[in-house]
């Protein structure tokens, strides 16, 4: 049978033999909670809908909730796990289910016996139980939020509990730190505060022990206006008198052999930085460290445990190992090292590993005299002397994987914690360190480092401004620490004047400075940068030109004149040297920061001929692959002049629509952003990124801002291009015209017709026409719908073009259906049927058989309309025309409920409306109200 726990200390998930399986929903978490925090007791219907819906239950929660139950039997292996029992349902896993059960089962069995030693071990095992804060996925529930409350309260008596078995086992000094940040984060927690009385007492530290009872006291009395507890109040009266019952136990060590010569009192050094003040957030891989932590020491024949946290300039990376380190440290008793190897330290050189080693064994009481010469010898020592023992060494900011080497100690017991900028490969795959790769803040946990920082009052009077400052520094730790020291330093800077400034992009890493290397924004990424080779330095500051959000290997090679392989390289080593981020799938993005840097490099270094050759090329690239994709999508449309290429660019060369689609897929933003950021000289390749672009938009609904749309129309106008500026205020219509934005499309299209009626353009002034007509006939204008109709029809016959004439003739077809005519309709559909196909323009094809299946379903046949539907989307699905794809399938839908069949009709609704949904259009919302509270 399998093994089954549902956690509930953290994220709500079930573990089935050791593997996790994720809860997918909230609904259906909450229902799994509920039921777990009163296994084996009976929930009724009633309280589980209202403690799952928040006492604001919808109509339909009675059905919905047996699906969630259903759902859940199959998460947990087992029809029986959820017991339907009038009047409700119980969890019936048997003992052990929960890890709330185990964690208060082992705090019971701990806090019985009298022995310290099994009292410490199994609250340990309790503790370990929590992950991150419990139910944390279901915040924001009167009920979860209470018993998540309930279940910290539970962990910190647990904490409690095992402060006071530690004591008894004579560990006051190694609970010191521990209870010291305890009791900042629980200020008014007397029995933290007599723990941490006593620990202080016991370490020679009476003076501080009294401290601490007068600062509670004043705490107190501000707050509350009361006094301590009698208890307290008794226990600050023996630290007065030196009560001998408050004396250390006695403890017996057992004396073991010295493997190497040692002082004879050599001491446990303890070189963590003071702890970070204000330290915020990092949840995730705070969970992730205390994972290790758990399995240290399991296997003898292992070395020390190795971890590496690795990261861009000003992530927070040394900010997060102190944490951590701190939080531990007590679990290391025979002391912790620290240093700075300065492998990224823009104030000097990195230290070597023989300057590193003689100030452990310094650190470490071993005399001078006893010190070899060679780096070898010093590390067997250092070995040697950490042979059996349990030490946290923290090696912070390492250059690479040489400089640490030599630093690992030998001892199962021991853990090295390493920071660095690169990605230090090799320690991983010979040493078998575990890397953690740490990522920008998210933007709750940045501000939360800012209300740590500034105060949470200060910070919750001004979101708005708050998430200013935020996105200005990228989410980056470090300008934020940067940002909030300015306005703790400077009382007349409101956080809205710090917003303005960061706002000036040009200015921006100005403003983020603190006033020395360590605490410049611009200086530290300065110190990663100069250790580039001259190649990658100027590969660096050329990707600053880039546009759009992130870029490819290919877009890369081409802004900085090198082949593809070489820009595959060279965007490796930025990555390796966490300049730049690989998000996978081929594409590369600085962090926002990074970026300026990289421009404020290529401007100061690069001459302005190179930099307009190098965006030249890139604009080149990305024209001239989107004009080849555009053919491919709609090989009928009519071209336009096009710009030659400079000779180094290498566009891509694209053989189907799939392979055009997919790339449009992955370019369409950078593309977007090359329109919008395109310097004025570059107007002619601006407005024709936008015409190739067309299709892909129009067909997929990812349309761009109305500017960036209105920038292709003024570059035209700039340039003096009057067939460039109808195809550009075309686009406005036809974007209009696909949101349901019939009269702004109207007002688009009718100054499209008016410019190209100047142009004498056949074709064009047919196509302004067609345009006008099929948006007017949706706002119920058909006769005059029809006059437009027929003059294009008049103007494509003069140009010869057939496509058009195709394109017309469903139009019509179209309008004579919608006025009742069915009859007259089908002729005029076939025939632009037949044209199309002779044409070989699948795709027009495709929407002049949704046209006659609609006929068909008007004149009742029903088959004959499910027929032409699936031809039709089988045409648009061939071209990732998903627009037309979700208008097909709508009326596909109203078919099938016409013919009488509501549930095939309601199925083909939810296909349409998925897609609908994805393209944010209008029609999601009418697709919703055919379906009604069936979909939500």
């Amino acid at each position: 049978m399998d093994r089954v726990q549902i956690r509930l200390l953290g994220p709500v998930d079930v573990v089935v033999d050791g593997a996790v399986r994720p809860v997918s929903g909230q609904r259906r978490k909450a229902v799994l909670a509920v039921l777990a925090l009163q296994a084996g007791d009976v929930v009724s219907t009633e309280r589980l809908i209202d403690l799952v819906w928040d006492g604001r239950p919808p109509a339909t929660a009675v059905n919905t909730l047996q699906s969630h139950i259903s759902y859940l039997r199959g998460v947990l292996r087992s029809k029986a796990a959820i017991v339907a029992r009038p009047p409700g349902y119980v969890l019936a896993l048997g003992p052990d289910s929960t890890d709330v059960g185990v964690a208060e089962r082992l705090v019971r069995q701990g806090t019985a016996v009298t022995e310290p030693a099994r009292t410490a071990a199994s609250l340990r095992a309790a503790l370990d139980l929590w992950r991150a804060r419990p139910l944390a996925d279901l915040a924001g529930s009167t009920y979860f939020d209470d018993q998540a409350v309930r279940l910290e309260l539970a962990h910190l008596s647990a904490l409690e509990s095992l402060f006071d078995a530690r004591l008894a086992m004579g560990e006051h000094g190694a609970v010191v730190a521990e209870l010291e940040r305890l009791v900042r984060e629980n200020p008014f927690r007397e029995r933290l505060h007599a723990q941490l009385m006593i620990a202080l007492y016991r370490s020679g530290r009476q003076t501080d022990a009294l401290t601490v009872y007068r600062c509670l006291r004043k705490e107190l009395d501000d707050h509350f206006g009361i006094d301590p507890s009698p208890e307290l109040r008794e226990l600050e009266v023996a630290l007065l008198r030196h009560d001998g019952a408050l004396a250390a136990p006695a403890t017996v060590a057992a004396a073991a052999p010295d493997a190497v010569p040692r002082a004879a009192a050599a001491p446990v050094p303890g070189q963590l930085p003071s702890a970070v003040r204000a330290f915020a957030g990092r949840r995730g891989p705070l969970r992730w460290l205390d994972e290790v932590m758990t399995g240290l020491g399991r296997d003898p024949g292992a070395g020390s445990e190795v971890v590496v946290l690795v990261g861009s300039a000003g992530v927070g990376k040394t900010s997060l190992a102190v944490h951590w380190a701190h939080k531990v440290a007590a679990r290391f008793p025979d002391g912790q090292l620290y240093i700075n190897l300065r492998g990224f330290d823009p104030g000097g050189p990195a230290m070597t590993p023989a300057e590193a080693l003689r100030r452990f064994l310094d650190a470490l009481g071993v005399p001078p005299e006893w010190i070899p010469a060679s780096l070898d010898a010093q590390a067997a020592l250092y070995r040697s002397v950490l042979a059996g023992r349990r030490v946290l060494v923290v090696l912070d900011n390492a250059a690479d994987t040489d400089q640490v080497r030599h630093l690992l100690p030998g001892s199962p017991g021991c853990l090295v914690l390493v920071t660095s900028r690169s990605r230090l490969v090799p320690l991983v795959v010979t040493e078998g360190a575990r890397a953690l790769h740490l990522d920008l803040m998210p933007p709750a946990e940045a501000r939360e480092l800012l209300a740590g920082r500034l105060g949470t009052t200060r910070v919750a009077a001004e979101p708005d401004v708050v998430d200013r400052i935020i996105a200005h520094c990228g989410r980056l730790p470090l300008a934020l620490a940067i940002a909030a020291g300015r306005v703790l330093t400077d009382p007349a800077l409101a956080l809205s004047e710090l917003a303005r400034e960061l706002s000036e992009t040009p200015g921006r890493l100005t403003h983020l400075d603190g006033g020395d290397a360590a605490t410049s924004v611009r200086q530290v990424f300065a110190a990663s940068y100069r250790a580039l080779a001259d190649r990658s330095a100027r590969f660096f500051r050329l990707l600053g030109l880039h546009f759009g959000p992130d870029i490819t290997a290919a877009a890369a090679g081409n802004l900085a004149g090198v082949p593809v392989a070489d820009a595959r390289r060279l965007l490796a080593e930025l990555c390796h040297a966490h300049l730049l981020v690989d998000q996978g799938g081929g594409r590369y993005a600085f962090h926002d920061l990074l970026r300026l840097f990289a421009v404020e490099q290529t401007e100061g270094l690069d001459p302005a001929a190179e930099r307009r050759a190098a965006v030249g090329q890139l604009l080149d690239y990305y024209l001239h692959s989107a004009c080849g994709a555009a053919v491919l999508l709609n090989p009928t449309r009519a071209r336009i002049e096009p710009i030659a290429a400079s000779e180094e660019v290498s566009a891509e060369d694209f053989t189907t629509s799939e392979e055009a689609t997919a790339w449009f897929a992955e370019e369409h933003l950078a593309l977007f952003a090359a329109v919008e950021c395109a310097p004025v000289a570059f107007d002619a390749h601006r407005w024709r990124l936008l015409w190739a672009l067309m299709p892909f938009v129009s067909w997929r609904g990812r349309w761009p801002e109305r500017r960036v749309l209105q920038s292709g129309v003024d570059a035209t106008r700039r340039l003096g291009d009057l067939p460039g500026e109808v195809e550009m205020v075309r686009c406005l219509g036809i974007a209009a015209d696909r949101l349901d934005r019939n009269d702004e499309a109207e007002e688009y299209f009718t100054r499209a017709l008016q410019l190209s009626e100047k142009t004498g353009d056949l074709a064009g002034r047919a196509r302004g026409h067609s345009d006008v007509s099929s948006v007017i006939a949706r706002l119920g204008r058909p006769e005059e719908a029809l006059w437009h109709n027929e003059r294009a029809l008049e103007l494509y016959e003069a140009a010869g073009h057939r496509v058009g004439q195709a394109r017309v003739l469903n139009s019509i077809g179209w309008l004579r259906l919608e006025s009742g005519q069915h009859d007259a309709a089908l002729p005029l559909l076939v025939k632009a049927l037949e044209m199309h196909q002779e044409l070989g323009d699948l795709h027009g094809g495709s929407i002049v058989r949704d046209s006659i299946g609609c006929v068909h379903c008007r004149r009742g046949e029903y088959h004959r309309a499910f027929g032409e539907f699936r031809l039709a989307l089988a045409g648009f699905r061939e071209f990732g025309d998903v627009y037309n794809e979700a208008e097909t399938l709508t009326r596909l839908g109203d078919a099938h409920r016409d013919a009488g069949d509501l549930a095939a009709a309601q199925r083909i609704w939810r296909q349409a409306l998925v897609i609908f949904d994805d393209l944010g259009h209008p029609s999601a919302e009418e697709l919703r109200d055919r379906l009604g509270s069936r979909v939500s």
